[in-house]
């Protein structure tokens, strides 16, 4: 089970705006602008009451709930497509295996740059869309650590927002290079670890109606490095782009932000603007990877 205080994040935010002004990034009114809103915020009835138990839940649970909704709006859709995209446009059309497809985002787009496209994803629900909306595709049913595709298969793997839900990188970016052939390519696009460490987890609504979290965990840039080297791949592009944060036009009320939990933690920086910004303003959002399996392996 997962405590969730909203004043506990928020004071995490102004925690870590501090500790960047420690360095000397900003000046002495903005930290004694911390400190009063900090005062503030220790004040406020609406959050001293407003902590969640959140469950974690299932990769499998999480996608068939989230299935119905999925694909909008996700912002994070807008992020990581045009960098897909950049590098598969550099790739000859072969065959081309979408990991965890989902709803078949990747996989309708692989099939119009003319890929002949195999899907895998361990949701029944998401295979169901996927079929629809990439009809020249085969999807089936598999996990990450043991795709039912034979060795040396593929020309391309893409495999997008799904490797923060596995504990250990390295058995599934081994089991990507199982079934590349030799000099085939593997695109991973993912929560930045920041992000992850930020608290940016898909929520989901159970049956009965409590919160829950997609289990996911964190792992850092060198994680995926090491992954990958110790899988035979190697890196051909790394590019961790950042989200614009949009300009809101006023501070919502802390009744207003604590109340929507669906919309935690992303609806609650804005009620400290200044330090959200100074915590995560240049964090990045995603990182997209690019390795390649030598010809000669």
């Amino acid at each position: 089970m997962i405590y969730e205080h909203p004043l506990a994040y928020l004071l995490g935010l102004e925690g870590v705006a501090l500790l960047r002004s420690f360095t000397g990034r900003f000046d002495r009114g903005f930290v004694d602008s911390r400190i009063a809103e900090i005062r503030r915020l220790l004040d406020d009835e609406a959050l001293a009451e407003a902590a969640v138990e959140v469950a974690r839940v299932d990769t499998a649970e999480g996608y068939r709930i989230w299935s119905g909704s999925y694909d909008g709006p996700n912002g994070l859709f807008d992020i990581d497509e045009p960098v897909i995209g950049g590098i598969v446009d550099t790739l000859p059309a072969g065959v081309a295996l979408d990991a965890a497809c989902g709803t078949g985002r990747v996989a309708a787009s692989l099939a119009e740059r003319g890929h002949r496209v195999l899907g895998v994803d361990s949701s029944p629900d998401m295979l169901a869309r996927a079929r629809a909306r990439a009809p020249l595709g085969r999807f089936l049913l598999g996990d990450l650590h043991d795709l039912p595709v034979p060795d040396d298969a593929v020309d391309l793997v893409v495999c997008c927002l799904a490797l923060t839900h596995v504990p250990e990188l390295r058995p599934v970016l081994t089991e990507f290079a199982r079934v590349l052939r030799p000099g085939g390519h593997l695109v991973v696009s993912d929560m930045h670890p920041e992000g992850v460490r930020r608290g940016f987890v898909p929520p989901v609504r159970r049956a009965d109606g409590k919160p829950g979290r997609i289990a996911t965990y964190h792992h850092s840039i060198g994680d995926y490095l090491r992954a990958a080297l110790s899988a035979g791949l190697q890196v051909r592009r790394c590019e961790e782009p950042r989200a614009e944060r949009p300009r809101r036009s006023g501070v919502p009320s802390t009744a207003e932000a604590v109340g929507v939990w669906e919309l935690w933690p992303w609806c609650l920086t804005d009620l400290v603007p200044e330090a959200a910004e100074a915590a995560n303003g240049d964090v990045p959002t995603m990182v997209v990877w690019h390795f390649q399996l030598p010809a000669g392996r």
